[in-house]
């Protein structure tokens, strides 16, 4: 028997599970003092009204022989991929129901597509990134180069035609630094991906926060997307099942390379590595897409959109350079006095009790640099920011 070494190429520890055991021991050592977490991505208000009906109507179901449900279809219930095809034609994408895959969730799917590329393929990700991106590809031994984001392109790298890469990874709006790209922007790397006959790996988990028109909201909204894209999304934000667990893979049947069709591949993939997500899940799911479900919903994001703005206000007042706080539920900020990202965080938690994610946890280029999530709840999010500008005020 013999192990993957390619574990001793990822870090040891998770990023998140380390700013948790910092605060954790923070915490524990002082008992007296309140700390504020705003670091982990993760919702702080409930399921909505008519996703938590659905899913009791759901339940009471699986209770009487006649509407009970065993194994699911392993690309999802029709029900539940007919209504994110009618999500994605509200805003003028158009997307067949079979090219819809419902699975646990973006971060499994980003992961898992991996079974479909070959060992030798070269991965591109930007710096700083989600790290899921690249342990994934480290894992399975995959050579992993880097785009350079920075304040100088606003943490928006651009194709280079002089790099070459078989898989691309995109997320926007971004996961750290909450930045967005524009169609214009979008289409560059549609064009850059088609030439090299390389495929995106787009994440949309936060397309529900963009406001601006220019943004793009799914890659499938760019001219030649459908032959060289997949895109990831997920209900953790836009509808809280952090703790649910539900998401969606979007392949296009035009999606090709050496006569193997990749919406034929997953399909197969998913049948014999995955039973699906549970029928109660699924019926929540839908309850999303209703129109009382949309009006609800809008009424978290706008909450979680006003916590962005309360951050990035501070931000403002206090003239600390930052992006995202717009089409983002993130604040990315350059650490004041040029402290390291670390240094930061401590410096953070020891003088005012208040957690974030340092930016060096997502990359070389994330050093010096600190991420504030706006998940938090209303007091939360309005304690810490009057915790923070009155130490850098």
């Amino acid at each position: 028997m013999e192990l993957n070494r390619n574990f001793n190429d990822i870090k040891e520890s998770y990023l998140f599970a380390e700013v948790g055991a910092r605060a954790s021991a923070y915490a524990s050592s002082h008992p007296d003092k309140q700390v504020l977490k705003l670091g982990i991505g993760d919702v702080t208000l409930p399921l909505v009204p008519a996703v938590i009906d659905a899913l009791h109507k759901a339940v009471d179901e699986m209770a009487d022989s006649a509407t009970f449900r065993g194994y699911g279809p392993y690309e999802g219930y029709g029900f539940l991929r007919d209504a994110i095809k009618n999500y994605y034609a509200s805003y003028g994408v158009n997307v067949a129901s079979d090219e819809i895959f419902v699975s646990d969730g973006a971060k499994s799917d980003l992961g898992n597509i991996l079974d479909l590329f070959a060992k030798q393929n070269t991965v591109l990700v930007p710096d700083p990134v989600y790290p899921v991106y690249v342990d994934t590809n480290l894992m399975a031994g995959r050579k992993v180069i880097y785009a350079c984001a920075n304040a100088g392109n606003g943490f928006l790298p651009m194709p280079d035609y002089k790099v070459k890469a078989d898989i691309i990874y995109i997320c926007s709006p971004n996961n750290p630094t909450g930045a967005s790209y524009s169609t214009a922007q979008l289409k560059e790397w549609v064009d850059y991906a088609n030439k090299l006959g390389a495929v995106i790996l787009y994440d949309a988990a936060y397309e529900c926060f963009i406001t601006e028109k220019d943004v793009a909201r799914s890659v499938f909204q760019i001219e030649g997307a459908r032959t060289c894209a997949i895109e990831f999304c997920s209900f953790s934000k836009i509808a809280g099942f952090t703790g649910t667990r539900c998401g969606y893979t979007v392949i296009p049947r035009e999606l090709e390379k050496d006569g193997l069709n990749v919406n034929k591949m997953w399909l197969r993939r998913q049948s014999t590595k995955f039973n699906g997500v549970p029928y109660i899940v699924q019926r929540g799911a839908e309850a999303v897409f209703t129109q009382e479900g949309q009006r609800q919903i809008k009424e978290n994001i706008a909450f979680y959109r006003r916590n962005a703005k309360l951050i990035a206000d501070c931000m403002d007042r206090l003239g600390i350079w930052y992006t995202g706080g717009k089409n983002s539920p993130y604040i990315w900020l350059k650490c004041p006095g040029g402290m390291g990202s670390w240094e930061f965080f401590d410096y953070l938690l020891n003088n005012a009790q208040v957690v974030g994610t340092p930016g060096a946890g997502f990359g070389e280029n994330g050093e010096g640099y600190f991420r504030l999530t706006a998940f938090g709840s209303e007091r939360v999010t309005a304690e810490a920011v009057a915790r923070i500008e009155k130490l850098f005020g």
